[in-house]
């Protein structure tokens, strides 16, 4: 068996599983099986980690299913507002964008600020311009909406509160079904078969979230992050609980550190860690001998990882 692997996630949190229509559960995990065999492919032919979690996010973005450029969440002013990050294993370069609303994909913003801009995040119309000059495709505001996300921000208007990505789903499918919180973040790490890690995150944040508000997922250390000599990790979840445990590099420390196995440092982060803070979630991660883990303290991940030349494992709930 190759070591080359690619894990992906669709958000930890899920639509409660009594909510969860047949139809809507196959699709969820068609849409995450045909995205780990696009990232099994291009591991397969020689392709660098770095591509492989590029590809993989953005087809998540793609996806309206997810929270993530199309069917990204609104604003409280029913604007979409997205945050992306990515890191190379190898080289310790990384790139990020925040706030962005005109970049149909911000996860190809931000490997183009990897390789092309001696900065390491770019905010608002800053990165739009650079992305532009990149030659990055620009869409339409209203590119990113679909009704199902105006139906869960007419929720969260109605009740005053800010919801957490996908936070209302149940209650959107069921008016009467308590509302559970689905992190729609996504995300996806890599190592390839040089060796060489790599991770990125995406997401369209939080559902009513205040204009201007960032979570963990472009920040590197906090929602990204990938060392050769360590890991690679990808986090959903509570923003502001990831942020402030610093979980992804958390993680790398633990391993790098304290000599920790992949599992035993990240059952320490999300099962202990985190839940400490207050905070729920989880993330998918990948260490340098090739091990995977894909841990939630929520009722379910949208997730899936796939080594070269076996199928795909995909899941939700337990």
């Amino acid at each position: 068996m190759s070591k080359a692997v690619i894990a992906i996630h669709g958000g930890a949190g899920a639509i409660a599983r009594a909510n969860m229509s047949e139809e809507k559960e196959k699709q969820y995990l068609a849409a995450l099986s045909e995205i780990v065999s696009a990232g099994q492919r291009l591991l397969a032919d020689g392709g660098r980690a770095l591509d492989a979690v590029t590809e993989a996010v953005r087809l998540l973005e793609e996806c309206p299913l997810f929270n993530a450029g199309k069917g990204a969440v609104f604003t409280h002013a029913g604007s979409h507002e997205l945050d992306a990050s990515i890191m190379d294993g190898l080289s310790l370069q990384a790139g990020a964008v925040a706030g962005v609303k005109h970049i149909r994909n911000p996860i190809l913003a931000a490997r183009a600020i990897l390789e092309h801009s001696p900065h390491v995040m770019l905010i608002g119309a800053g990165a739009e311009d650079f992305a532009d000059r990149q030659g990055l495709e620009r869409v339409e505001a209203d590119f990113f909406s679909t009704p199902e996300r105006r139906a869960q921000l007419e929720l969260a208007l109605q009740s005053g509160r800010t919801l957490l990505d996908h936070d209302g789903a149940s209650a959107v499918c069921s008016p009467s079904a308590p509302a559970d919180q689905k992190f729609g973040t996504v995300g996806a790490v890599a190592l390839d078969l040089h060796g060489n890690l790599a991770a990125a995150t995406s997401t369209g944040g939080m559902t009513n979230k205040q204009v201007g508000r960032v979570g963990d997922s472009p920040i590197i250390g906090a929602g990204c992050y990938a060392n050769n000599a360590s890991v690679a990790v990808s986090c959903t979840g509570s923003g502001e609980v990831f942020m402030r445990a610093l979980a992804a590099y958390d993680v790398a420390a633990l391993v790098a550190y304290r000599r920790l196995s992949l599992q035993e440092a990240c059952q320490q982060v999300v099962m202990e860690k985190i839940p400490a803070l207050g905070g729920s979630g989880g993330l998918v991660a990948v260490d340098s001998a090739g091990n995977v883990t894909l841990p939630f303290n929520s009722e379910g991940m949208y997730r899936g990882y796939g080594y070269i030349g076996e199928v795909p494992e995909v899941g939700i709930y337990r």
